[in-house]
C-alpha cells in the first residue's frame, strides 16, 4: 500500500516537473522574443536620433535650422510609432505565450481529474466487493 502511494507521489512529482520545464521554456522562448523586439527598436531609434543630431550639428543659420527642423520632427514621430507598434506585437506575444501555458495547465488538470475519477471508481468497486462479500 506504502509502496503504491510513493510510486503515485513519485508519479505526480515527475510530471509536475516536467509541466514546470515545459512552461518555463516557453516564458523563456517568450522573454528572449521581447527582449530582442526591444532591443531592435532602441537601436533603430537611436541610430534615428544621432543621424538627425549629427546633421543639426552642422546648422550654422537659421535658414537651415528651419530645412532641418521638419526631419527632426519626423525622426521622433518615428521613433514614437515604431516604438508603439514593438509594444502591440510585445503584447500580443505575450498574450500567445500566456495562451500556450493556460492550454499546458488545463491538460494537467484534465489530466489529474481524469486519474483521480478513475482511482474513485477503483475503490468505489472494491468497497461494493468487500461490503458484498461480508
Amino acid at each position: 500500500m506504502y509502496q503504491q502511494i510513493n510510486e503515485q507521489f513519485t508519479a505526480a512529482s515527475r510530471q509536475f516537473a516536467d509541466t514546470a520545464a515545459q512552461v518555463n521554456r516557453i516564458a523563456i522562448q517568450n522573454a528572449e522574443k521581447v527582449f530582442g523586439l526591444q532591443m531592435s527598436a532602441i537601436e533603430e531609434n537611436v541610430n534615428a536620433t544621432f543621424a538627425f543630431w549629427g546633421e543639426l550639428a552642422n546648422v550654422r543659420d537659421l535658414d537651415t535650422l528651419k530645412a532641418v527642423w521638419p526631419k527632426g520632427v519626423q525622426v521622433a514621430r518615428e521613433n514614437v510609432e515604431r516604438t508603439i507598434n514593438v509594444s502591440q506585437e510585445v503584447y500580443g506575444n505575450t498574450v500567445k505565450t500566456n495562451e500556450a501555458i493556460g492550454q499546458i495547465a488545463k491538460g494537467q488538470i484534465e489530466a489529474a481529474t481524469a486519474a483521480a475519477t478513475e482511482q474513485a471508481k477503483t475503490v468505489a468497486e472494491k468497497v461494493v466487493k468487500t461490503a458484498s462479500k461480508k
